[in-house]
């Protein structure tokens, strides 16, 4: 076997030494006999490197493909407290549904005092609230019932700056919206309709969401990208390679149109550079890995970005 010792990436001292390590061990093993002796540093809060600078090593790197001889040096370092995916989109999602629903009711304290438990004449603020709280419940189904998570953790840091944003966003948009002064939009009723209708890319969200689940892949890596299927709403494929994207940013602009309400254009607008980046992201990695990736494909509006 090989010997592994594993050393402090900031300070270089030896935290373990593991002896006769067999060849065919994944980090993931590595990761877990460290934690043997380290019991607070659980594997998904590890990162080993080969140099203290590096790259983090995958879970499924195997210790007879990395470049060491006889012995390796690898370098730790602790990643902080982990939270699974699963817990994260709960967290993230159920904040925003629950607290846009404390100002649909105008719950004490928020409006002035002669407004609690009041309810709206316009028509359109009770289906912005059912648009919203829709949306939120559907993600919430997505996360228990359709989406595989690629890697299993994400740091409690992050977290707090996701529920920062979402539940933040959610009370700006609903304050707003709720608020016994807002005003419907300038077209009335037309307007609202066709806002309804925009807001319905949710199903083609839903669609997209559906078949990359359907995708049969290996752990992060998948052996063919997505393609259009009978579904309509998959057709989009044809054109960007994360249809997903493109459908969210269309649900909330019909929001936006629907309630005609600046925090719930902003919200859309911040939203749409964000999935901007992780479209072109995902975008550059089909195109690397898949050889026959069609041209016609742009990452997240067709034709243009």
């Amino acid at each position: 076997g090989k010997h592994v010792e594993i050393l402090d990436s900031k300070t270089k001292e030896q935290l373990c030494f593991l002896d006769k390590v067999e060849p065919h061990s994944s980090v993931g093993d590595i990761k877990s006999l460290f934690h043997k002796s380290y019991p607070k540093w659980y594997p998904a809060r590890q990162a080993l490197r080969l140099d203290p600078k590096g790259k983090a090593l995958r879970n499924d790197d195997l210790l007879q493909n990395l470049p060491v001889g006889t012995s390796a040096t690898l370098y730790f370092r602790d990643l902080g407290p982990q939270l699974g995916w699963t817990m994260v989109f709960l967290a993230e999602y159920i904040g925003p549904l629950l607290i846009y629903l404390l100002f649909y009711f105008r719950v004490p304290y928020i409006y002035n005092h002669k407004y609690t438990f009041t309810s709206s004449s316009h028509h359109v603020v009770n289906l912005a609230c059912a648009c919203h709280s829709f949306h939120y419940i559907k993600r919430l189904f997505e996360t228990i019932f359709v989406h595989r998570f690629s890697n299993g953790t994400m740091p409690l840091r992050a977290i707090v700056r996701n529920c920062a944003y979402y539940w933040g966003f959610a009370a700006w948009l609903a304050y707003y919206i709720n608020h016994p002064l807002y005003t419907p939009p300038s077209y009335g009723e037309p307007q609202v309709n066709y806002a309804l209708m925009i807001f319905l890319c949710e199903a083609g969200n839903f669609s997209i969401h559906w078949s990359l689940n359907s995708l049969k892949c290996e752990g992060a890596k998948c052996c063919r990208f997505p393609n259009p299927s009978k579904n309509p709403f998959t057709w989009l494929f044809f054109f960007v390679s994360c249809p997903n994207y493109t459908y969210e940013v269309g649900a909330w602009v019909g929001l936006s149109i629907m309630t005609q309400c600046v925090p719930v254009a902003l919200f859309t607008f911040v939203g749409f550079i964000q999935m901007t980046i992780w479209a072109k992201g995902k975008h550059k990695t089909y195109t690397r890995e898949f050889k026959d990736y069609p041209n016609l494909r742009m990452p997240i509006l067709p034709f243009i970005l």
